[in-house]
Formats: C-alpha cells, structure tokens, sequence
C-alpha cells in the first residue's frame, strides 16, 4: 500500500539566483488544509520570520489515511528554510512516514555554487536553479528541477500554463492561473511521478490549490493567510 500512496509533500524552495522572496515580505503566515477525497484528513501550516536581508520559513506538516478506522498512512513532517539577500542557503526537514524517518540538509556552498544534499535517499550536489517543493513558495512553476523535501531526491519537470480559472475556496471568489506540474520522464514508475494540477493567485502570488491523485483525490487548499 506504501507504494502507491506515496505522497509528494512539496516543500518548495526559490532558485538561488533569483529567489523572489521579497514577494513575500508581508506574509506571517500561509494555513493549509489536506483533504483526501473530499475527507480533510490534516494540514500544512508555514510561519515567516522577516529580519532585514534575512527570511526563515517554518513548515509543519501532519495527515493520516484511515481505513476501516485504522491508520493505514500517515506522515508528520517539520522543516525549515533560510534565506539571506534572497538566496536559498539552507534548509532542514525530519519527516515520520507511517514508521520509516526520512531526513534532507541542504546547505548552500558559495566556493561551488551548489546545494550540497545530505539526504536519506541522495547524497551530493544539485544546482541552484533546482527548487525543493514546499508549497508556499510560486517558484515551483519557473524550475526545471526539484529536489524531494523528504529524502533529496531530484527529479526533472515540466510545467504547462492552462488557462485562467475562477476557482472558490471557504467561500470566496479568486481569479487564479492554472498549471500543470509533471515529470519530464515519463518513464519512471507510477508512483515515482510528479503529476499535479496547481492553482496560482498572482494578486498575491500565492498557490492557492493543489490537487492530484494516487489512490484517491489529494488536495492541498489554502485555508487563510495574513
């Protein structure tokens, strides 16, 4: 069953050239729902600190899917996540899926001008153009590359534009762009791909939905921010 409700949680990262953080400058905090087939079933909750040329993201990340009243997965995940004049130059996460701890630290190294990744499942460098999901952040949909916040891995993608959409969430009104997110390679196994529907707010250059499936309709939904 693990391997295919392996979820993608994107802890997305800005690319170290052009991190676009000051996009940002006004939010406190980003409070998102998780539903599974229209179940909410936890959240995924971001925390900003702003200090002169220096931004800190927090991320907490709980859910469990039940089955027949037992826990058949669950995932309870914190990371975190520096900047300093824009540049990504570290980031953390301590991730339980179900009983198996899976971990990254990146750290960025000015002498290579590389990430260098310690992850539970890769150990080595990644260019700084790459970014590592987290949903905060619209600099997923400009990257060719991610890097997985629960293990390291990276993976190539493609994003497509598909149109603007006016989409309703906790009863209102937003004019969004929707994007498609998916792996280049389409030939890795079903459960290895990336495959989601995105909804951006530019207004506030916020991705205010998420939505994709792999046993079941996950959605990813932005409950309120400040």
């Amino acid at each position: 069953m693990k391997k295919y409700i392996y979820l993608f949680l994107f802890f997305i990262f800005a690319s170290q050239t052009n991190a676009h953080t000051s996009h940002y400058t006004g939010i406190k905090v980003i409070n998102m729902e998780i539903f599974r087939n229209g179940e909410l079933i936890g959240y995924s909750n971001y925390f900003f600190e702003h200090e002169n040329n220096k931004l800190i993201v927090k991320n907490y990340t709980q859910f469990k899917v039940k089955l027949f009243g037992a826990t058949i997965f669950s995932i309870s995940s914190e990371a975190i996540e520096k900047y300093e004049d824009n540049k990504l130059i570290y980031f953390k996460s301590n991730t339980f899926q179900n009983d198996k701890e899976k971990y990254v630290n990146l750290n960025y190294n000015q002498s290579k001008n590389k990430f260098i990744i310690d992850g539970s499942s890769f150990k080595g460098e990644a260019n700084t153009d790459s970014v590592v999901g987290n949903w905060w952040n619209h600099k997923i949909l400009e990257a060719d590359q991610q890097i997985s916040p629960l293990s390291g891995s990276i993976k190539n993608q493609v994003v497509t534009f598909i149109g603007k959409e006016n989409i309703e969430l906790y009863g209102k009104n937003y004019s969004v762009d929707h994007y498609k997110l998916k792996s280049k390679n389409q030939d890795l196994p079903d459960d290895k791909k990336l495959d989601f529907d995105i909804w951006l707010n530019k207004k506030d250059s916020l991705i205010l939905k998420v939505l994709y499936h792999r046993i079941g309709e996950w959605e990813y939904r932005v409950k309120n921010f400040e």
